[in-house]
């Protein structure tokens, strides 16, 4: 039995840890989410508090309609009275003893109304001060999270763009290399070939002054100015 209450306990443990993480992965959405239904809780105590306020001032309407007409039948009362209609003025008085105990009620409802309106009305200003600052810092959360997607977006594509590089950057030496070993051997060639014709003979004997020398227009000059003397 210990054994598999250290099971189930493992089980419930891996469970919590998988729990965790799908929480962690959609924490944004999830509180994106309660904020939505924050806002439409809000909603719905606005308008209860619209009925409530509604029902108040019906109350205090009702209030108003009851002691105008106490005070009327109080009049009726004194006229009974004056008249010797003592009879007639128990009856309205009983009348005036049911208009105040509905004006009691009354009171008593539109007090309740007025209280609860009240504590409905600091509800709601508390609550849409608490939702627009979850509202801002969801804003702030969101546009976190979406520059940190683009910073490693950015960060993976640079890191596999500089490996292409790399390999772009050997592509572009070993082409250098070839093209350069190219007109190497063309060089060579061609040094080859003057080495071994008459041209690289000739090239030799004009360096060392020997042979036919090309006539300057110095050697020109000299010899015009000797022979005119």
């Amino acid at each position: 039995m210990g054994i598999l209450n250290k099971i189930l306990t493992a089980f419930r443990g891996g469970a919590t840890e998988v729990g965790q993480s799908i929480i962690d992965a959609n924490s944004t959405r999830i509180f994106e989410q309660e904020v939505r239904d924050a806002e439409k809780h809000l909603t719905n105590a606005k308008r209860e508090l619209t009925d409530v306020m509604a029902k108040e001032m019906q109350a205090s309407r009702e209030i108003d309609r009851l002691k105008r007409s106490i005070a009327e039948h109080e009049s009726y009362v004194t006229q009974a009275l004056d008249k010797g209609n003592e009879a007639l003025a128990i009856e309205v008085a009983e009348k005036i003893a049911m208009l105040d105990q509905e004006l009691a009620e009354q009171q008593s409802a539109n007090d309740s109304f007025s209280a609860h309106a009240a504590r409905l009305k600091d509800l709601v200003k508390k609550t849409e001060r608490q939702l627009s600052d979850y509202q801002r810092q969801l804003s702030m959360v969101k546009t976190t999270e979406s520059v940190q997607k683009a910073t490693a977006t950015i960060t993976d594509s640079f890191a596999s763009s500089n490996s292409k590089l790399m390999n772009a950057k050997d592509s572009l030496e070993r082409i250098k290399a070839r093209q350069q070993q190219f007109d190497d051997r063309l060089k060579a060639a061609e040094t080859l070939a003057d080495e071994n014709s008459d041209k690289s003979l000739q090239s030799k004997l004009a360096e060392a002054g020997i042979g036919e020398q090309k006539s300057n227009a110095n050697a020109v000059l000299d010899r015009i100015k000797a022979r005119k003397s």
